[in-house]
């Protein structure tokens, strides 16, 4: 029988060649999947390391982690407890879900609302800080095929440089934060011709905008698309989280 408040550990895997990786991989693919509800504890470290294949001092490691990261929370002398991710998580909660994670019914939509709300404002400022780096970056999209992992890649690395030369280092903590997830969504999204279609008009007025340094009109093509994306990616949430269902 478990400690009083957990659950049994059995069964977690064996560690392969790194324990702290194997020990955290196992531990968040368990959490994220509730194998322990929030406000649970976890077993004791022995019979967790053992389960898990690895040492207490590696698993110590890890649960520090986790606890920086707003999984668990690690109490000395008591029991590790379970959080709830969604209320006292952090970034790395994303990154935990795109790669272990079942999505949450919704949580696409809500992610695509927060989506809408950042990108206008640092599309604004990185034309305003340095739009010729903006409007030189946006010319290559003129190559851009029918792949969907080409368009995604186009994507990702467009908003990475609006977040970066916006000046605050925030915005590109937030993206980062999602960017498993990120990848995951945008090659379904960009297998549509609409899709491809759309963003291929944002990139040409968002081009016309840093070329001509205009941060509002920047701010105000950004939101368009991002506002358009939310409708196109309805379909699409549905075919995403059976993809990612463990």
């Amino acid at each position: 029988m478990p400690a009083a408040g957990s659950r049994s550990a059995a069964a977690l895997g064996v560690a392969p060649r790194r324990p702290g990786a194997h020990a955290e991989r196992e531990l968040l693919s368990a959490l994220l999947s509730r194998r322990w509800a929030p406000g649970e504890s976890l077993p004791p470290e022995r019979e967790l390391s053992a389960s898990l294949g690895v040492t207490r001092p590696t698993l110590r490691e890890t649960l520090k982690k986790l606890d920086r990261d707003g999984f668990v929370t690690v109490r000395h002398g008591l029991p590790t407890r379970v959080n709830d991710v969604w209320t006292e998580g952090g970034l790395n909660v994303l990154a935990g879900l795109a790669e272990h994670g079942e999505i949450p019914a919704g949580f696409v939509k809500h992610l695509l609302e927060v989506r809408e709300v950042l990108a206008p404002a640092y599309a604004r400022e990185a034309v305003r800080h340095a739009p010729g780096r903006v409007a030189a970056f946006l010319a290559g999209a003129e190559g851009l095929g029918a792949s969907a992992s080409e368009w995604s890649a186009f994507d990702w690395e467009l908003h990475r440089l609006l977040a970066i030369a916006s000046g605050n280092p925030v915005y590109v903590l937030i993206l980062n934060g999602f960017r498993e997830l990120f990848a995951r969504m945008a090659r379904l999204y960009f297998e549509r011709p609409a899709a491809r279609e759309a963003s291929r008009a944002f990139y040409e007025a968002l081009r016309a905008a840093a070329a001509a340094g205009d941060a509002p009109r920047a701010e105000n093509v950004t939101r368009g698309v991002m506002t358009r994306s939310v409708a196109l990616w309805k379909p699409l949430e549905k075919r995403l989280a059976e993809e990612m269902a463990p």
